[in-house]
């Protein structure tokens, strides 16, 4: 097994690094502050094709393995989760649409979604749904020409500054085949958008409930057929658990690249920080970490990109083990810190707290195992 990145692969993200250090290094502490949703942002990565990586080549996209699209997220994340975040949300959304729209839909929004021009949020948790994501209950009536949806969603990233929505909602019986999903625009009538949500981390995009009453869009904006819809937004899940699983790999280095710089310049007891083993030992741990959940989210990714039968399993392994090793190398650079990690002008309280969700959102790592298990004992699977 080779572990080298290609030329190409380099040179990718080392694109993804410039452009971060450029765009997302000087702004992230201030969007986090001011709560600032950054739409010049996402539009010059859109321009460099940071919106559309894996979006199929038919409606603009890069079409690049998903392998690939961790070095661009790992490297983005580094100076700023929360933006990177939103780019995976966005990412994910313009996939699903490239992949099961319809001509139509794909024409309407593919090009503008690719360019970063429009955004796109993902529309799947309920406020009664969340782990159980099977049991939603917002549904779509097929009246005439067109489907008309009621219901509502919660804690949509992006909602009320996006400018579609991929939404799962029910056409059927209960249960996971009785779901569909639907290309909404987001200015739709009927649309209602609650209160922005007052977050721990994750300031730089806007979360917020959605309401949908009446809300009639056109046929054609069904991905794929009735049905299919939980299916595809399980399909858009395994990548997205592997896109925020890179997010707490890139903080974690960010984190990492802190505390060593803080070690070798910060005296105490007549010596350098560096000189003390036992921070030492924690320095080395939080290496460790990160190395091991490198590798794990891009073993997780290759399997993803060679359709691997065990894929959603190692995406859920990948998910749970680098959110949870990452998030602790983050509060570990943190304590390396100090009294100073506790303040704002350093960036490791921000890096602790944008990555404490990602233990959390596209399926907490309790579900995680829960998915792998069932592989392993209901369906005895052979993982190794």
């Amino acid at each position: 097994m080779d572990f080298r990145l290609s030329e190409e692969q380099q040179a990718f993200a080392q694109a993804a690094r410039d452009f971060a250090i450029g765009e997302l290094e000087p702004n992230a502490a201030r969007w986090d502050a001011e709560a600032i949703f950054p739409r010049e942002a996402f539009a010059r990565a859109g321009q460099m094709g940071f919106c559309a990586i894996y979006a199929p080549e038919d409606i603009g996209g890069l079409g690049l393995p998903r392998l690939d699209a961790t070095l661009v997220f790992e490297e983005m994340a580094v100076y700023d989760p929360s933006t990177t975040a939103f780019l995976t949300i966005h990412n994910m959304a313009t996939w699903m649409i490239g992949c099961w729209g319809s001509a139509a839909v794909r024409q309407q929004w593919g090009p503008a979604l690719v360019s970063g021009e429009k955004l796109a949020s993902y529309c799947l948790t309920e406020p009664g749904s969340g782990s159980d994501a099977a049991s939603l209950s917002t549904r779509a009536e097929k009246r005439g020409s067109a489907y008309v949806l009621n219901g509502a969603k919660a804690f949509i990233s992006g909602a009320g500054d996006t400018d579609v929505l991929v939404v799962m909602a029910r056409t059927g019986a209960a249960g996971a085949k009785g779901i569909s999903a639907f290309v909404v625009p987001a200015d739709a009538p009927g649309i209602t958008y609650g209160r922005k949500e007052e977050k721990m981390g994750w300031n730089s995009q806007s979360t917020r409930p959605i309401t949908f009453d009446n809300v009639e869009i056109p046929a054609e904006n069904l991905l794929g057929e009735e049905g299919q819809g939980f299916t595809f937004a399980m399909k858009g899940l395994d990548g997205g658990r592997i896109n925020i699983a890179t997010c707490s790999v890139g903080a974690a280095q960010g984190a990492y690249d802190a505390a060593r710089r803080y070690m070798t310049e910060r005296k105490q007891f007549g010596q350098t920080l560096a000189g003390f083993q036992a921070l030492q030992f924690k320095l080395v741990d939080m290496l460790t970490h990160i190395i091991a959940s490198r590798q794990m989210v891009r073993l997780a990714a290759s399997k993803l990109d060679e359709g691997d039968p065990q894929a959603a399993s190692y995406c859920a392994m990948a998910k749970r083990l680098a959110t949870d090793l990452c998030f602790q190398a983050c509060l570990d650079g943190q304590q390396i810190h100090g009294g100073y990690g506790y303040l704002k002008d350093y960036p490791l309280e921000r890096l602790v707290r944008d990555t404490r969700v990602h233990q959390i959102l596209e399926g907490t790592n309790e579900i995680m195992r829960v998915i792998v298990a069932r592989q392993l004992l209901e369906k005895g699977a052979d993982i190794r």
